[in-house]
This record gives C-alpha cells, sequence and structure tokens, in this order.
C-alpha cells in the first residue's frame, strides 16, 4: 500500500501533523516507536496557553484553541476551557500585567484585569500577602496530556481513517523517482508520496550527521503532583510573579526589559529556570511545576535521569507562599524532556524535496502544535 503521507513520531506534533492531512482527504499512516507516546507530549503540564508566547505563536495557539474545542466536541479529551491567569506579586508584575493587558486589546485577544479582591475571591487559599493582581485570559484550556494523546489517536482512527502502527521503529528514510519509502526495524518497508519526522530520536537515528550540525538543544523539566485536595476546586490555571518575568510574551511589554535588569542573575530561580504553575487534575490534585535546565541536544547524557531534589523542595516552598491548599503531600514527581532550537523557533530540514523533518518545538507543542501543523500541512502540499 502507498500513503500520501507518513507521519513518524506519534507525539502531539506528529498526530496533529496526520489531522490535518487527513481533513484534507488524503491517506494518512502514522508511526509510532512506543505502545504509545512516551515524550515531551506525555510529560508536560497539559496547559494550552497562547498568552504567554509571542505574537507569531499566539495566533497559532488561538488557532489550536478552536481546534481542541471543536475536537473536543467530537469526543472527550479532557479538554476543560477553565482559563488562565497571572497573578502578579508586586509593583513591577502588576506594571506588566497591565502592559499586557493593552497588547491583548490590539491583539483582539480577550483578557480581564483582576483586582487583588477579585483574585482572592476567585481562589480559595490564595495568600493576601503574595497577591496584587492578576490577567485572566478565559479563552485557554486544560487538558491531562497523556490521556489525552490516546484519546485523540483513537478519534482519528475511529472517525478520520488514520492508521496507526504502534511498536514500529524507522531505521532508514529515502526518497527515489518521487517516491518515499521508510524502513522499519524488522525490515518492511512503508512507501509514501510524503515523509514527515516529528520525533526527535528518530531524526537523530536518521540523519546522525544533520542533527549533529543543528542547533537543538533539550530542556528538562521537573514537576509535582499532590494528593487529592478532597472537595478543594482550583477554578482556573495559575501562572504566577516568576511566570511574569519569564513567558515571551511579557518581553513585548515596553517595561520588560528594565525589570529584568534589576533581576539577581544568581538567584536559584534563574539558576534552574524555576517559575511556578498550579494546574488541578481530574482527580482532585494540583499540579506545581516547573524548572528548566539545558543542554545541547547531542550531550542529552549530561542532564542525569534523577531527580534534582533541591529544586522539588524550592518548588514547594514557593508555592506555599502564594497558595495555602489544604494539602502539599507530594504523589508522584517526574521529568520531562523537550528539544527547542537556540536560534529558531522551530527546526525544519529537508533531506530531500518530500522529505520534512519538523521537530524542536519546544514549551510550545501542547499550544502551538495544532495551529502551526495547519499551517505547515498546507505548504507541504502547496495548497
Amino acid at each position: 500500500m502507498k500513503y500520501d503521507l507518513i507521519v513518524v513520531g506519534g507525539g502531539i506534533l506528529g498526530t496533529f501533523h496526520a489531522y490535518h492531512a487527513l481533513k484534507k482527504n488524503l491517506k494518512v499512516l502514522l508511526v509510532e516507536r512506543n505502545s504509545l507516546p512516551q515524550g515531551a507530549t506525555v510529560r508536560n503540564f497539559g496547559q494550552v496557553v497562547p498568552s504567554g508566547m509571542d505574537l507569531k505563536w499566539q495566533n497559532f495557539g488561538r488557532e489550536s484553541l478552536a481546534i481542541y474545542k471543536e475536537l473536543q466536541s467530537l469526543t472527550d479529551l479532557t479538554v476543560r476551557q477553565n482559563g488562565t491567569i497571572y497573578i502578579a506579586s508586586n509593583d513591577e508584575e502588576m506594571q506588566l500585567i497591565e502592559e499586557l493587558s493593552q497588547i491583548n486589546k490590539s491583539n483582539s485577544y480577550e483578557s480581564h484585569l483582576l483586582t487583588k479582591n477579585d483574585c482572592l475571591k476567585k481562589f480559595d487559599g490564595l495568600r493576601s500577602d503574595y497577591c496584587k493582581g492578576g490577567l485572566f485570559f478565559p479563552e485557554e484550556i486544560t487538558v491531562d496530556s497523556g490521556e489525552m494523546i490516546v484519546k485523540l489517536h483513537k478519534l482519528l482512527v475511529e472517525k478520520f481513517g488514520l492508521i496507526i502502527q504502534y511498536n514500529t521503529t524507522i531505521t532508514a528514510t529515502q526518497e527515489l523517482n518521487g517516491t518515499c519509502t521508510a524502513t522499519t526495524g524488522n525490515g518492511d518497508f512503508l512507501e509514501a508520496s510524503k515523509i514527515i519526522i516529528c520525533g526527535g530520536s528518530e531524526f537523530k537515528t536518521l540523519y546522525p550527521n544533520v542533527f549533529e550540525e543543528s542547533d537543538l538543544e533539550v530542556t528538562k523539566l521537573q514537576m509535582l503532583q499532590t494528593k487529592s485536595q478532597g472537595i478543594y476546586t482550583l477554578p482556573s490555571n495559575i501562572l504566577t510573579g516568576l511566570t511574569i518575568r519569564r513567558y515571551e510574551s511579557f518581553e513585548e511589554c515596553a517595561s520588560f526589559k528594565s525589570i529584568k535588569s534589576k533581576e539577581n542573575p544568581s538567584s536559584f530561580e534563574k539558576k534552574f529556570g524555576v517559575h511556578i504553575l498550579f494546574k488541578q487534575g481530574l482527580d482532585g490534585s494540583i499540579i506545581i511545576g516547573d524548572s528548566h535546565e539545558y543542554a545541547d541536544a547531542k550531550d542529552i547524557d549530561l542532564l542525569g535521569y534523577d531527580l534534582n531534589m533541591e529544586i522539588d523542595e524550592f518548588m514547594i516552598d514557593e508555592a506555599k507562599k502564594i497558595i495555602d491548599l489544604p494539602t502539599y503531600e507530594i504523589q508522584k514527581r517526574w521529568f520531562g524532556i523537550y528539544s527547542q532550537c537556540k536560534n529558531n523557533d522551530i527546526f525544519e530540514f529537508n533531506p530531500s524535496p518530500n522529505i520534512h523533518i519538523i521537530t524542536g518545538i519546544g514549551g510550545k507543542g501542547m499550544t502551538g502544535s495544532a495551529g502551526f501543523s495547519k499551517k505547515n500541512i498546507d505548504l507541504i502540499f502547496n495548497n
């Protein structure tokens, strides 16, 4: 059988490339090396937050919001439109959220400035000595990443005709006379008009020289999950002062550079890229994160495979300064690793005219993949 498109890598970026190709009535095969996706797609915070991105990716993210909501109408993908709030802890952060609010108005992206009292009424346990005010984005959503990708695969198979091969490793790809061939680990040959490679591991294996010369770096993030909070409800995702000082969207604010210049470059949060986020899981637990440690992609082993407990304890201590939760007893700790480019917003390379490597979307994956993939499939299929 010859496919119109083979997508290598069943994470969020590969899956949405497959989805938009299916929407063009193309015959699509998705190849995933594991029984289910194991990488950054299932090891992230599960927030779709266009509000945190620069204008280009905010537009992709806003399109992603519409796509997630459309798919949620077909089946339960764990999508909850509970919104995102940025809580400012001091006057500098208040200035930044006020400036971003004005930028949002220019971009016609809905947001609402909230007073300190508004925030304290909305969020039980939010500490009065931390909160100065907030900026709320009502359109933004939460997903439970691991469950969502499994349900999305199932939906695309049953309602859109996607063909998936799990537990299949691609060991070689080539293009000859306009036909692309992917060779599997057990010696099968899969043929297609085009191949898109979205998995970082596959990229490293299939094109080691290109990989070595790329500007990809990897980021290791640590996250924690409390035990169930009982009847306690967190009505929205909470992003905090350290997030305001980190996310790309705030770099567009007039005061950002001067405020950042006053920060202590040797602080613990700077060293490990910590900013504090809260999200409630379907089981009533609260997920807290996260941190950022960097290495060149070819040196990924330097990041290690252990959790840095000093980072975890710092995040818990900081979280306790922000919200008094019923319990901070931790039931689960983990880290995720994603790849990103040092100099570009995503890595794109064509080894041949109809074989495309698309990876390194970094922390934008859950938010930006659906919208970006739509544009990219249009380009690849010249439509």
